[in-house]
């Protein structure tokens, strides 16, 4: 296996910048583009960036790109690829395939093509004439088009990396987690600074937070495809876990306020935290947000409130957002971000926002308002 791999980590449109500081972090040098982070590294770096990253979607290796107009183009060029160092002989490899403004449309036909070209290339490599059973580890390769270029990737991940493992139930429409990470780190909030969300739900953006807060690696709890792969190796997954487990700030104190008006949501959000180990981390509190005062001071306010996007909600949406406004007011050294799809939000809360990014949440259009406090924190005398 050559050391040199190239690594893509999918992302979300509008997150792919917050995904490439990720990247960067984890020490390995990337480029940003459309829906994808792409990074030369070696295979610990598969296991690091699946356990690390918080706002990836997905960890995938590139195996080839090429251009293929013709289905004889696209079988050719797909068995050249260095398939039998990455496939055992017993691995189980369905294909899955998208097409965008490419000649080639048909997805089904795609698939199968790629199919039957790295079947017919394990067949040289390991010198058989049969069947493969496929019963082995699980090696889920993509041929993805894109105006007539093929890029022809493994998944390294299993199941989307936005499952942490530990949500026990959701309620109405949650928050993906890596959306909710990329809101936390969106507000540069540091651990010492309390921390407030006024319509947490089932507790994904404080659950994130107490994540970021005590540096504890989203992948800790739950298992990867790749784990099972023999050339990475169980060793190396040995040892991105125990960097998983020396990084961890379990000591570090926080202040993580969640609080929901409905008190199912706040029973759910709490047994949520408890499966993920956070649930000494969080103040959890049933409140309506025009509810909220504090006496602290210098925090920061995360909130994935109401839309109002179902008929006959609009209005007490608005109401709720004037409300916040007024709760929020006398808070001058505290920092609020609100994720909202409705483009009225500025005038209901009665303050422009400082700065406005877009986000989507889901397939919903929204914008993430910032409101930035002008009061700096006093300097540490340590």
């Amino acid at each position: 296996m050559n050391n040199k791999l190239t690594l893509i980590a999918t992302s979300a449109m509008g997150l792919e910048a917050i995904v490439g500081k990720e990247v960067k972090d984890l020490g390995y040098e990337c480029k940003v583009e459309n829906g994808k982070v792409t990074f030369e590294a070696d295979a610990l770096a598969i296991c690091r960036s699946n356990l690390w990253l918080r706002t990836a979607d997905r960890i995938k290796i590139k195996v080839g790109e090429f251009h293929a107009k013709t289905f004889d183009e696209l079988f050719e060029k797909t068995k050249a690829l260095n398939w039998g160092d990455y496939l055992p002989v017993n691995a189980e490899f369905p294909v899955i395939g998208k097409s965008v403004k490419s000649t080639l449309a048909s997805v089904p036909d795609c698939q199968g093509i790629v199919k039957k070209a790295v079947v017919e290339k394990l067949k040289t490599h390991y010198k058989t004439t049969g069947w493969f059973d496929e019963d082995g580890p699980l090696f889920r390769i993509e041929v993805a088009l894109l105006k007539d270029v093929a890029t022809i990737t493994i998944d390294a991940s299993g199941t989307g990396l936005h499952k942490r493992g530990f949500r026990i139930d959701q309620g109405g429409a949650p928050i993906k987690e890596t959306l909710a990470a990329a809101l936390v780190l969106l507000t540069r909030w540091t651990p010492d600074r309390p921390f407030v969300d006024p319509f947490c739900g089932s507790g994904t953006i404080p659950m994130e937070a107490a994540l970021i807060g005590q540096n504890i690696a989203p992948g800790f709890n739950r298992e990867f495809a790749s784990e099972k792969w023999h050339w990475i190796g169980k060793e190396k997954w040995d040892l991105a876990r125990q960097e998983v487990e020396e990084k961890a700030k379990y000591d570090q104190p926080l202040d993580i306020q969640a609080a929901d008006i409905d008190h199912r949501m706040i029973r759910i959000a709490e047994d949520n935290a408890e499966e993920a180990g956070l649930r000494e981390l969080i103040n959890f509190k049933q409140m309506q947000v025009k509810d909220f005062t504090t006496t602290k001071e210098f925090g920061v306010i995360v909130g994935n409130p109401p839309y109002g996007e179902r008929l006959g909600e609009k209005r007490a949406v608005e109401q709720m957002y004037k409300e916040m406004g007024q709760a929020f007011a006398p808070l001058d050294t505290w920092s609020i971000y609100m994720l909202t799809s409705h483009e009225g939000f500025e005038d209901f809360y009665g303050k422009p926002a400082t700065k406005k990014r877009k986000l989507f949440n889901g397939f919903i259009k929204t914008d993430f308002y910032q409101y930035w406090s002008n009061v700096r924190p006093p300097r540490n005398k340590d």
